[in-house]
């Protein structure tokens, strides 16, 4: 059974920073597109930043130039670096992996809380 496991998230000042790490149990973790979502009360679910199989990275715009997402093959671990962290980002955070059409496994998700 594959298990996703994020940790990282905490409490923390505005312009603070955290990273999220999401440690996988995929054997074949390098095939996988990795993902970080989240969710903020009242709000759907939303891509924050995905990186594919090829190391391609791709960021949604309100954290364009804050946050940098990064794997591990060799731990098969996907990171989150979150800086200039601002209240708006606040939310939990799930890890995503993807490979193909059936694969498709979440993380129970970190909460992530910015607040002065």
């Amino acid at each position: 059974q594959v298990q996703l496991v994020e940790s990282g998230g905490g409490l923390v000042h505005p312009g603070g920073s955290l990273r999220l790490s999401c440690a996988t149990s995929i054997s074949i973790f390098s095939l996988f597109t990795m993902g970080w979502y989240r969710q903020a009360p009242g709000k759907q679910r939303e891509l924050v930043a995905q990186i594919t199989s090829g190391d391609d990275t791709t960021y949604d715009d309100s954290v364009k130039g804050r946050f940098t997402i990064s794997r591990d093959s060799a731990k098969n671990t996907v990171y989150l670096q979150m800086t200039t962290l601002q209240p708006e980002d606040t939310a939990v955070y799930y890890c995503n992996a993807v490979w193909g059409s059936y694969e498709n496994y979440w993380g129970q998700g970190t909460q992530v809380t910015v607040s002065s």
